[in-house]
């Protein structure tokens, strides 16, 4: 197996979703506040539905490339680089994916409030997993 290849392929998946979940963190997110109540579960749908086809196999991508490399090049920073992985799948099914399902039947200020709060944690995870895997590749 190249592990340069799987190593930089985990690296660049890693700073895909580090930059897409930035511009949906400062960009899209906060955009939910401007949504007319009448038209928000509607544009909901819409951005679930279409984020996930990027987010998803992005994430996948990510989790078998990091336990890839925990599996044959096993040290401290592909264990912390695949324990980030785990806290980011964590974070988004018991923060994010709530958030969402609740956010799907109508707008609410409280609710898109916790979805930044509980998407900010993912931001720092997915900054800190990007330097992990940055050491990992030097």
């Amino acid at each position: 197996m190249n592990y340069v290849l799987l190593f930089y392929s985990n690296l660049i998946v890693s700073a895909i979703l580090l930059g897409l979940i930035l511009v949906i963190q400062f960009v899209h997110y906060k955009s939910f506040k401007f949504i007319d109540t009448d038209k928000f579960v509607d544009f909901h749908k819409f951005h679930t539905k279409n984020i996930s086809f990027l987010v998803i196999p992005l994430m996948i991508t990510e989790a078998v490339t990091s336990i890839t490399i925990c599996y044959f090049y096993f040290s401290l920073l592909s264990l912390t680089n695949l324990l980030l992985v785990a806290l980011i799948w964590i974070t988004t099914l018991l923060l994010q994916v709530p958030s969402h399902n609740k956010l799907s039947t109508g707008k609410s200020i409280s609710e898109i409030n916790k979805l930044l709060a509980g998407n900010m944690i993912r931001v720092y995870l997915w900054s800190f997993k990007v330097i992990v895997t940055t050491l990992i590749v030097l």
